[in-house]
């Protein structure tokens, strides 16, 4: 058993300077201020303090000279059944979290090793032997809330600390007003909670955060890169609290819990701003709340930076500078497909035009554009919302999503009347789109004859930049992109670093297949052929199919093949040369059309 709970040899900055973790400097510099401070201060809270060292590196020199283990804190070290083993009192008041027991020997961990009295303490109680190790009081307060939900162990101002002041007060600014239980600071500690949490969720580039009660926590977990992640857990006891204080910041009703609401809150971080849509809807437990955050510095505007291959761009280009006609951007949800057609409206705006957009909600402010928000409570639907556009002199009109009938008839109308349309629909790939529209009951001759392209994407995550190696594929992978008619003799993946969170992803990277509509397509379009004759047609037109777009990406080191499979269906291999088939006999389109 080790032997804690001694004088250490050595003073704790000369431990820091001997370590590494110090220079001579700035501990005589932190001993000045400790003298003149009349000692009221230790050493270790000054020197975290004035960030001259970190916590954990004080720890560690105080572990070293007490003898004992220095750990870090995970849910996975210790046994929430063992924390019963210590009355509650006692493991909040001292900062004291049972690890684990073995045989007769209960390992625990402290955050003050000075305290000459604690071990003894701690044998009394447990009536066993007791091994100590060290670990940071803020772990020990996060690890206690965990095991103990109903404790008020929990201390906000903990999580804070990493949190730069500024963008607390930016965020704060917003808060204020909302909060009826500020104090006369306008710090309240629920008003903080929120602040952490947005911006937390803002520097890790999450597009979405999750606020899920539980019957022992709330866990908070953070949408990024398309994958969710758990970011914090927290007490239970706050979450009526926390969604009250969520609820008056977007203008919610708080008083009402058992129907869903919807809300809108922009807040200023760090000199930009960043537009937060809030949904609840009632769980057993209380409430789940999801906040979509809109960070207008993570916005691509240019087409060139939305990963286009640069036929698929030049081809995209041509269809939304035509004059008129229906172009569609398709995929599933969360799948970049405003952020296109906003990147495809901003290439084309000018003050010469007139470009309007109907949206719900509009998503990112654009300049020279006209952007009108649905609102059905007043009767600003889709549709409604487009017959007036009709009546204001409008050049390109962006319709933020067919849904129904009247809206896919609405757009069919103005583009056949002469006017440039983008929309989205959410289909699978390019070819569903067209047979999307007629289920929905729009003619195929209609369609036929106003539709440009359709361009279907997929979301696929990028490799980090900063840890990325190339390694040397399998077979299996080889035969996939020798499937393709892609050759390559090393593939790349990231090795995992701070910055992509040890995932070796960062940031996402869209692949694409464009259909372009021409006269022979039309006139397949107009006897409303399956999808497999779309297909087929495609194949021979040349189109490059979503697949193989992404493995040339994968061959980039863009993505990994891992990624490109899972978004995208099986594809074929683009004809080298084009076949653009022009006589109804040469369209197989037509010939399988029913």
């Amino acid at each position: 058993m080790n032997k804690p709970l001694l004088k250490p040899r050595l003073r704790l900055g000369d431990l820091l300077v001997r370590q590494g973790f110090l220079t001579a400097e700035r501990l005589q510099a932190a001993l000045k201020l400790q003298a003149d401070s009349g000692a009221n201060k230790l050493l270790g809270e000054l020197l975290v303090e004035r960030e001259f060292c970190t916590e954990e590196q004080v720890l560690e020199c105080l572990a070293i000279e007490f003898k004992l283990p220095f750990v870090k804190l995970d849910t996975r070290l210790f046994d929430p059944k063992v924390v019963e083993l210590l009355p509650r009192d006692v493991l909040v008041k001292h900062l004291v979290l049972p690890l684990f027991k073995l045989r007769d020997t209960l390992t625990v961990a402290i955050a003050e090793p000075s305290d000459i009295f604690l071990l003894d303490r701690l044998k009394a109680i447990a009536r066993c032997e007791v091994q100590l190790a060290i670990a940071s009081a803020r772990d020990i307060r996060r690890a206690l809330q965990t095991s103990l939900p109903d404790t008020q162990v929990f201390v906000i101002d903990d999580l804070l600390d990493e949190v730069p002041g500024d963008a607390i007060d930016l965020i704060q600014e917003a808060l204020e007003d909302h909060d009826e239980d500020h104090d006369r600071n306008g710090r309240s500690p629920l008003a903080k909670l929120v602040s952490h949490i947005i911006s937390a969720a803002v520097r890790q580039g999450a597009s979405d955060i999750h606020i899920e009660p539980t019957e022992r926590q709330i866990r908070v977990r953070f949408r990024v890169d398309g994958t969710l992640c758990k970011s914090m857990e927290l007490p239970s006891h706050l979450a009526p609290g926390l969604l009250s204080c969520i609820k008056r910041m977007a203008f919610m009703d708080v008083s009402e819990h058992l129907r869903p609401q919807d809300g809108r809150i922009q807040v200023m971080l760090q000199s930009r701003s960043i537009d937060l849509r809030i949904s609840t809807m009632p769980l057993a437990q209380g409430e789940k709340t999801v906040i979509r955050v809109f960070d207008s510095r993570n916005i691509p505007l240019s087409l060139s930076q939305l990963g286009f291959s640069s036929e698929n761009l030049e081809r995209f280009q041509s269809q939304i500078r035509r004059p008129n006609g229906l172009v569609l951007v398709t995929g599933p949800a969360d799948s970049g497909k405003s952020t296109t057609l906003n990147a495809a409206l901003n290439a084309i705006s000018s003050i010469e035009s007139n470009i309007c957009t109907v949206e719900d909600p509009i998503e990112f402010p654009l300049p020279l554009v006209n952007q009108f928000q649905v609102n059905e409570k007043l009767g600003l639907t889709f549709a409604a919302l487009l017959r007036n556009l009709l009546r204001q002199d409008t050049d390109v009109l962006m319709i933020g999503e067919i849904r129904d009938e009247e809206t896919a008839r609405m757009a069919i109308q103005v583009a056949s009347a002469g006017h440039l349309v983008f929309s989205t629909l959410n289909t699978q790939n390019a070819c569903s789109a067209v047979s999307r529209l007629a289920r929905m009951g729009v003619d195929g001759y209609q369609v036929g004859e106003s539709l440009n392209g359709i361009l279907a994407q997929r979301l696929c995550r990028r490799i980090c930049a900063k840890c990325r190696e190339s390694y040397e594929p399998t077979k299996a992978m080889l035969a996939v992109m020798q499937q393709m008619g892609l050759e390559c003799r090393e593939l790349f993946r990231g090795a995992g670093c701070e910055k992509c969170r040890n995932t070796g992803y960062s940031g996402r990277i869209a692949i694409h297949e464009l259909l372009v509509v021409d006269d022979a397509l039309r006139e397949a379009i107009a006897i409303s052929p399956t999808v497999h004759a779309l297909t087929e047609y495609a194949k021979r037109a040349g189109m490059i199919p979503m697949r193989y777009d992404g493995l040339r990406k994968v061959r980039e080191g863009l993505t990994t093949i891992e990624e490109v499979l899972q978004a995208s269906d099986p594809g074929w291999l683009p004809a080298r040369t084009p076949v653009r088939a022009t006589t109804r006999d040469a369209n197989p389109a037509i010939s399988n059309a029913g």
